[in-house]
């Protein structure tokens, strides 16, 4: 999302901006100056609050993270959505938490109180010890999903009717199809939306993908790069057969 983008949507009724940085499904991240010129526009709405999805925070491979809470008069009107499951591969334990304004985050407990039960005394001391054994003990990660990357990136990118992305962070890949579609069949039909490609790939190759018209964006599909490399090749190998086979 551009700065014209939101400055073009964003009306004196807005109320909430959702965002997250790095991003699911493209891996795309914000640089510090995006933040900053949506933080200044939002000095013109201050009514409106947002929820800034960090998750990913420390999957990222170009650098430092920023948040936008860290701007000047943002830190009173911002959610910041976190948790343990990517930054420290602890998606079994299940906690995530926010941060925010008391006064907020007190309505929000009101809230949360009625709907959910709190997470286990074991989880939260195991993210305690994430969280206090620094970003050293999971260092090793980044260049390992960078690594991941380049290779499907790779692979992919060699497959006739497909684009694929350069994310900048999280561990996924994005993937246009578009100029696949309409255009060839499975069975004697026609392949018409990735959803019915995914449906293809999955019944007759045996591999996952997500279609972009879960994330709003028709033509596309997501694929997860937190695999082994070994996965990952086969995986490709897989979609290749599969694109090729239509006809």
């Amino acid at each position: 999302m551009s700065i014209e983008q939101l400055s073009a949507a964003i009306t004196p009724k807005t109320r909430m901006i959702i965002f997250s940085s790095p991003c699911n499904p493209t891996g795309s991240v914000y640089e510090k100056e995006e933040l900053e010129a949506i933080a200044k526009l939002l000095q013109n709405h201050p009514r409106a609050l947002v929820i800034s999805d960090e998750i990913y925070e420390y999957i990222n491979y170009d650098g430092e993270h920023h948040s936008i809470a860290s701007f000047e008069g943002m830190k009173e009107r911002t959610f910041v959505v976190n948790g343990v499951s990517k930054g420290f591969a602890m998606t079994g334990w299940r906690l995530g938490f926010m941060a925010g304004p008391s006064a907020l985050i007190s309505a929000c407990n009101k809230l949360q109180g009625q709907i959910t039960s709190g997470t286990c005394s074991i989880t939260q001391m195991a993210a305690t010890a994430a969280f206090n054994g620094g970003k050293d003990t999971i260092s090793y990660m980044i260049p390992t999903y960078l690594e991941r990357k380049n290779l499907m990136r790779e692979l992919l990118g060699n497959i006739q009717g497909l684009k694929v992305n350069d994310p900048k962070g999280a561990f996924y890949l994005f993937v246009d199809a578009s100029a696949t579609l309409g255009k060839k069949t499975a069975d004697g039909k026609i392949i018409s939306s990735t959803l019915e490609l995914a449906h293809y790939l999955l019944e007759k190759h045996h591999v996952a993908i997500v279609a972009g018209e879960a994330f709003g964006l028709e033509g596309c599909f997501r694929i997860s790069t937190a695999a082994a490399n070994q996965e990952l090749s086969e995986g490709a190998q897989r979609i290749k057969t599969g694109i090729e086979e239509l006809v």
